[in-house]
This record gives C-alpha cells, sequence and structure tokens, in this order.
C-alpha cells in the first residue's frame, strides 16, 4: 500500500503526464475545473492531491478512469485525443442550439394557426437567438475558454437589443432607437475590458510563479 507522499508523487506524474499528452496548459485545466492555476500547479508538484471529486471529472476530461490517475505506471497512451473530446463537446453543444431553435418552431407553428396571434409569430424566432445564446453561454462555461465566454456574452447582449429594436416597432410607433445600440457597445466595451482584463490576470500570475520557480532554483544552486 502507498505512503501518503508516494501517492503524492503518482498523482502528480500521472497528473503531469495527462496533461501534456492532453496538449493542455495549467490554466487551461484550471479553467475546466473552475479551480486557479496555482492549485493545479500544486498537484503537479505533488504538494496536494485534489480531492475525489476533482479526481473525477480530471478522469473524465481525459477518458481514463480513476485508477489509472493513482496507480503507478504509463497512462499517456489511454487518453483520448483532445480532437475527439472537443468534437463530442461541440457536437452536443451544436446539438443543444438546434433543439432550441426545433421548439421554437414548434411554437412559432401554433402561434401561426391561432389568430389572435398569427400576426406575431414570427416574434417567436426574433426571441430564438437569447435562448441559444444562453445555451451556448452555459457550454462555454463548462467547455470553453475566455475567448467563448466573451463571445457568448456578447451574443446575449446582442440578442436582447435586437428583441428590444423588433418588439419597440411591433408594438409602438417609437422608431428612434438609435440610443439602445449606444448603450449596447457600451456595455460592449465592459465585457471587452473585462475579459482582456482577466486574461492579463491570469498570464501576469504564470509569470510570477515562473519567476518564483526561478528564484527558488537559483537559491537552491
Amino acid at each position: 500500500m502507498l505512503h501518503m507522499n508516494d501517492l503524492k508523487d503518482v498523482v502528480s506524474k500521472n497528473l503531469v503526464e495527462l496533461r501534456t499528452q492532453a496538449h493542455l496548459t495549467q490554466l487551461q485545466l484550471a479553467e475546466m475545473l473552475n479551480y486557479s492555476d496555482k492549485a493545479v500547479s500544486k498537484w503537479e508538484r505533488g504538494e496536494a492531491i485534489p480531492d475525489i471529486r476533482v479526481l473525477l471529472r480530471i478522469s473524465e476530461i481525459y477518458g481514463v478512469t480513476l485508477d489509472d490517475i493513482v496507480k503507478d505506471g504509463s497512462v499517456a497512451p489511454q487518453i483520448q485525443p483532445k480532437k475527439k473530446i472537443n468534437g463530442k463537446r461541440a457536437f452536443i453543444t451544436v446539438l443543444s442550439a438546434i433543439f432550441v431553435w426545433f421548439v421554437a418552431t414548434g411554437i412559432f407553428t401554433v402561434f401561426y394557426f391561432i389568430q389572435p396571434t398569427a400576426a406575431y409569430a414570427y416574434l417567436v424566432f426574433v426571441v430564438a437567438p437569447l435562448p441559444t445564446a444562453i445555451v451556448l453561454t452555459v457550454f462555454s462555461a463548462l467547455w470553453g475558454n475566455r475567448i467563448t465566454n466573451a463571445l457568448t456574452s456578447s451574443f446575449i447582449l446582442w440578442s436582447c437589443v435586437v428583441i428590444f429594436h423588433v418588439f419597440v416597432l411591433a408594438f409602438s410607433e417609437f422608431t428612434q432607437i438609435y440610443f439602445l445600440y449606444i448603450v449596447a457597445a457600451v456595455f460592449e466595451l465592459l465585457i471587452i475590458l473585462w475579459f482582456v482584463y482577466r486574461w492579463y490576470s491570469a498570464h501576469k500570475g504564470v509569470k510570477n510563479k515562473n519567476k518564483n520557480k526561478e528564484t527558488d532554483n537559483s537559491e537552491k544552486a
């Protein structure tokens, strides 16, 4: 039976091997797990062991079993190719988005054949991009990165703008709605600045961590 220190060494070695073979950075893995890259770094240095919930999530990401992570031996050949994993995720995401439009088509059909709502049935397709954007945002939060998160957030914003615009035109005579796009542009700028700030903070943290490692190595030498 492995002692705790031996178990840490085995797990850390396997985690490094799995991540390397999957062509992921510590930051990318951390985002998938909703942890910091510092936590991933500690696991890979053998300073700590992830809890069972995190280990199970890691095994799902790499397509291996929990035993493959905690037992000594090479696990790299068993890893699912990253393209295969990404392909499955992309398929699930696209299928979910299509399902939203399938439901929207059904609702449109019902409204179209009801006399009081027939004239406004088309508005179902005006609204449909918003739930689509929300679905994409959920999957982006699970499997995406900062770029996809920024894009889906922007998608939600502009979907709301278009919905508001079309509904105002459909149900009122107010036409000077350009101010809405000015406000939306400001919010879009805030979204961009927020994600740029997060990117900058993450990369600054990685640089500081590497600098600390170099300092520690020079002190040991």
